[in-house]
């Protein structure tokens, strides 16, 4: 046998053990069918093309990412690089994040804060209306289009790159995006209303999940690693809304598991140094699906519990359950205090891969990463990889008592209205169209 063969072979038994279910995955029907399935009818390349037609022609405005973004190219499924920024990003954050998974977007600014990286957390941000979309469908094109762009517009106007923290945003915005490209129809509806607001349209170059910020930066991110993960087995689920909608748009690299699955979360676990472990639903949602959670509510929990978080324990006997959205860590997290009423006690903690890996790089788990608002057990987890827990509980403990007694402030991320200055000004490039819009307005 060569030596090439050798490599081959040892490769292959390694493929084997990282992936015992692979023998029974046919991948190029994974990938078949999520490229045709979920597609939109307009491939990605095409969409991005006709963008710069509009851009040449005056029709709408593209916030391009600049060189001080510090960009770095990732390979997406269709074979096209995606530009990915790393600073001076516009924070659009997640309504769930924010209301029930406080640690989430925490963690976000935190590792942000730790790698220097210059953000913007957007107080003028509103929601993205997808859960409206998704859970009722009680809207049309043009108020969805009308919301995104109003957003993108804010990070037009200050200058930073939107980075969507919401899975089900970041998928939505995609498809609101192909959809204000493709329609004429919808940009002719549109624009009057953008004017009416004093905006016009604005379309990000691209649409920028913060996990994949995350995995771009995770090899610098974990040189700042505190804690030991080489023996900590994760099972990764890799949001739907994240993957599944505008599929063609979603980073891969074949460092993480051979292109496999979608470089994020998955990469970012890996390179902080865990193992990760494999599970037969792996390509399954979580149980979360927006209308059945509000209609079908004990639908999704039995879900969430008997089709991935007991395979992901007894199948790939995992310590933690890593993902990348808000419905996800939810669902997955909070099922399991529904299936413990009915003795199902597996008790597998589930983190945000941001709150995984600011976790490791040493952040306060109650402070920054906030566990204390998870229904599964995370202390656990955190001896096992040797964080002084008791001592953490302790500080927060007083911390909260001196709070409420006045002997304390409050900590902050970043001093608060650190960036009015571009609340109160707008940058010259825009003047011209406030100046028109007043004078337009002023003569009618």
């Amino acid at each position: 046998m060569s030596e090439q063969e050798n490599v081959d072979k040892k490769l292959q038994e390694e493929i084997k053990n990282a992936f015992p279910y692979a023998d029974v995955v046919d991948w190029n029907e994974v990938y078949q069918r999520i490229i045709y399935r979920y597609s939109t009818p307009h491939g990605l390349q095409h969409v991005k093309e006709e963008m710069e037609k509009l851009e040449d022609e005056g029709e709408i405005i593209v916030h391009h990412i600049k060189p001080y973004n510090n960009p770095v190219k990732m390979q997406s499924l269709n074979g096209f690089p995606k530009t990915i920024p790393t600073t001076r990003l516009w924070n659009h954050k997640s309504c769930g994040q924010c209301g029930h998974i406080p640690g989430y977007p925490t963690s976000v600014f935190w590792i942000m804060n730790k790698l220097e990286i210059d953000y913007m957390d957007e107080p003028h941000q509103t929601s993205c209306t997808g859960w409206n979309y998704h859970a009722s469908g009680a809207s049309n094109p043009v108020a969805l289009a009308g919301v995104y762009v109003r957003n993108m517009w804010r990070a037009y106007e200050i200058d930073y790159f939107p980075l969507i923290h919401c899975g089900t945003s970041f998928g939505h915005y995609k498809e609101v995006r192909n959809m204000i490209i493709l329609h004429k129809e919808v940009r002719e509806k549109l624009r009057p209303i953008m004017r009416k607001l004093g905006m016009d349209i604005v379309i990000p170059e691209e649409v920028v999940h913060y996990s994949e910020w995350l995995y771009t930066m995770s090899k610098k991110a974990a040189q700042h690693k505190k804690y030991d993960l080489s023996n900590i087995k994760v099972a990764v689920h890799t949001p739907c809304h994240v993957y599944k909608l505008v599929p063609e748009d979603t980073i891969y690299d074949p460092e993480v598991w051979q292109g496999r699955r979608p470089a994020a979360p998955t990469g970012t676990v890996q390179n902080f140094g865990a193992k990760i472990v494999d599970y037969s639903t792996w390509w399954d949602c979580c149980g979360f699906g927006f209308r059945h959670i509000l209609t079908e509510r004990e639908f999704s929990r039995s879900f969430a519990l008997f089709k991935k978080v007991i395979p992901a324990v007894e199948e790939a006997h995992a310590d933690v359950f890593v993902t990348s959205d808000t419905g996800c860590v939810t669902t997955l997290d909070k099922s399991q205090w529904a299936g413990k009423a009915h003795g199902f006690n597996y008790n597998l903690p589930v983190l945000a891969d941001a709150q995984f890996a600011a976790i490791a790089m040493g952040a306060d788990p109650y402070k920054i990463a906030q566990i204390h608002w998870h229904a599964t057990d995370v202390e656990g987890f955190l001896r096992k990889i040797g964080v002084p827990v008791d001592d953490y509980k302790e500080k927060f403990l007083q911390y909260l008592a001196d709070l409420r007694e006045g002997k304390a402030q409050p900590e902050y991320l970043y001093k608060p209205h650190r960036k009015i200055d571009f609340y109160l000004a707008l940058p010259e490039r825009v003047k011209w169209y406030k100046g028109e819009s007043a004078q337009t307005a002023k003569s009618s």
